[in-house]
């Protein structure tokens, strides 16, 4: 992006270079972490045709990543969800779930009633410095084995909460059963019954 050349072929088409930050690496992780679910997604092309076929590619694409994947550092939830507001109402459906379920078999859940994955309260790239000057921010520490960006930080869970906390996968099987049961008679709400078979 430095040479000569690239320059001067960037100038030719319009294009004002950007670049990150000297020594921060990690100015953009969430675009590279979208990068690579595009490129893995079954049904990425060798290569494209025009570009048409790209922009008509990537409208599909992105129609699914913001309305139809759920995605494990939003807690199982799709973009649109979270940022229309209805996360707090499909928290509260998950949990309904949860608490038939182990109503009903109250030996499968040895730890207690479960709770489903909860959104990040906060999340950095570059955490600023406290005012203390050490380098920590009493808000925003990050929980312990979760430094990738992206992960989840600042959600201070009490001890005995979060040992009944169910991780992703945990969750989904555990909401997959509990619809299965013929012996659950609670109504279940049929915009999360599609989510659940979209997600499984």
């Amino acid at each position: 992006m430095q040479s000569k050349t690239v320059a001067q072929l960037l100038a030719d088409l319009g294009i004002t270079k950007s670049l990150s930050r000297p020594y921060t690496a990690n100015d953009n992780p969430y675009s590279e972490a979208q990068f690579k679910t595009m490129k893995y997604r079954p049904g990425y092309p060798d290569r494209f045709g025009p570009v048409e076929d790209a922009r008509a590619w990537a409208r599909d694409f992105f129609h699914w990543y913001n309305h139809e994947h759920h995605h494990t550092g939003l807690g199982l939830m799709t973009p649109a969800m979270v940022h229309h507001g209805s996360a707090d109402t499909v928290l509260a459906h998950r949990q309904q779930v949860l608490q038939v379920a182990c109503g009903a078999h109250p030996e499968r859940f040895v730890r207690g009633l479960p709770t489903p994955p909860e959104l990040p309260q906060e999340v950095w790239i570059n955490r600023p410095q406290s005012d203390d000057g050490d380098g920590s921010h009493p808000i925003a520490d990050p929980l312990p084995g979760l430094t990738e960006p992206g992960a989840q930080a600042g959600s201070r869970v009490p001890e005995e909460q979060a040992q009944r906390s169910l991780d992703a996968a945990e969750h989904l099987a555990t909401v997959g059963k509990a619809v299965e049961q013929p012996s659950c008679t609670h109504p279940l709400d049929t915009n999360f019954s599609s989510e659940l078979s979209q997600s499984a």
